[in-house]
């Protein structure tokens, strides 16, 4: 007995049936409408007699019912089984929804094979072998595609057909799982069929019309492994508030930049454009007063070596590093001390002074840590302000 009534009579919510086993929490029927976890798609939750059903799972053939605690009745008895109405029909919803995507890629996406799929209360992935890049312009066209097929009104029907027709069927989507467990164990296969628009082996439960399914909205994609893309969506009433934020922050966003929906995204790629314009010329004039600030560094003499030391403030270390670099000019070495909450130590050097070894030189005296290469290095962490490492370098 496995739990093929579920899949095959997937609107039966209330059962009875002769209880055959019972170990612990753990109880098997004599036939069960409860659908067992697999395949991606998540046991039924409910009740059997009096005891809340938690998990439903499949062993050795059995379909065994996990129950919150030990059962009030006994081996041989009858008892009634009762699905979640709720649950049951978002899974069904779902799993529906997850074939009509798949149909939906068929049209879009080359080399198309299915990587995975699974359902949880929040959401539902797809996982598609494809080599064609899934970027935001594909999930608008599947989720258009998707909601259009739902629209239209398909019937959904499945049927058991023989492994070797299903094999010479090319339209038949399979994943690894079926055709190593399936294929291996069984000479027939169960096909899931939304009218001309997909075909897929599937063991799960599914609505029988596309129109039961609702509005779809896809939330994203993501990497899960080489040669994989993972879209995710949701469904029903969760896909009907996605929708609502989604519009609500669309019209935030409009207003903020004074203009309406439909011009949007042209407003927004206009605005961004404005800002990395303004960025770039306000890291050229950073740039500029940075080299001027360098440029007015006090030169002085140590052990017959020229350096130009003094500090910055307004700057990190890696922008004061690049811009040392260049400020150095004839002096031999270019010292910059940061001017912040946490001071840090930049230098340049011709190399006949170890840039590596000024910075250890102002570690030791002031604490912190840093190093690098002869000609630069810098530190950080130094416990003193700007003005006592200058003394310490000037002297």
């Amino acid at each position: 007995m496995s739990s093929a009534l579920a899949s095959d009579n997937p609107t039966v919510r209330a059962f009875e049936a002769s209880v055959t086993d019972i170990d612990g929490t753990a109880v098997v029927l004599d036939e069960t409408y409860f659908y067992a976890e697999g395949g991606g798609q998540p046991s039924d939750r409910g009740v059997l007699g009096d005891t809340e059903v938690v998990h439903v799972r499949e062993v050795d053939g059995a379909v065994v019912h996990e129950l919150a605690s030990e059962p009030d009745f006994s081996v041989g008895d009858e008892v009634t089984g009762v699905v979640d109405d709720d649950f049951r029909t978002y899974c069904m919803r779902a799993h529906t929804a997850s074939h009509v995507l798949y149909g939906a890629a068929r049209h879009i996406f080359d080399d198309l094979g299915y990587g995975g799929f699974g359902i949880s209360d929040e959401k539902v992935r797809v996982d598609f072998e494809t080599t064609t890049e899934i970027d935001d312009a594909a999930l608008v066209e599947l989720e258009r595609l998707v909601n259009r097929a739902v629209w239209d009104t398909r019937d959904v029907s499945w049927e058991e057909i023989p492994v070797a027709e299903a094999r010479e069927r090319e339209e038949i989507a399979f994943n690894v799982k079926t055709e190593e467990g399936v294929f291996a164990d069984s000479d027939t296969v169960r096909i899931v069929t939304i009218e001309g628009w997909d075909w897929a082996a599937c063991g799960g439960t599914h609505v029988s019309n596309t129109i039961e399914i609702g509005p779809l909205e896809i939330l994203g994609r993501s990497n899960p492994g080489e040669g994989l893309t993972r879209v995710e969506f949701t469904v029903g009433p969760s896909a009907i508030d996605h929708r609502a934020d989604i519009q609500q922050s669309a019209y935030e966003a409009a207003s903020a930049l004074g203009t309406n929906l439909e011009d949007l995204g042209s407003v927004a790629t206009t605005a961004v454009e404005a800002r990395n314009e303004l960025e770039s010329e306000l890291r050229d004039l950073k740039a500029e007063v940075l080299s001027s600030r360098l440029a007015q560094f006090e030169t002085v003499e140590r052990d017959g070596m020229m350096w130009k030391v003094g500090s910055v403030a307004g700057f990190d270390a890696n922008e004061v590093g690049e811009a040392a670099k260049a400020a150095r000019g004839d002096a031999d070495v270019i010292v910059a001390v940061g001017e912040s909450s946490a001071p840090f130590v930049v230098v340049a050097s011709a190399g006949d002074i170890a840039a590596g070894d000024v910075v250890s030189e102002v570690t030791d005296e002031f604490g912190g840590g840093g190093g690098g290469s002869p000609t630069f290095a810098q530190g950080g962490g130094i416990g003193a302000p700007a003005d006592e490492v200058l003394a310490f370098l000037q002297n």
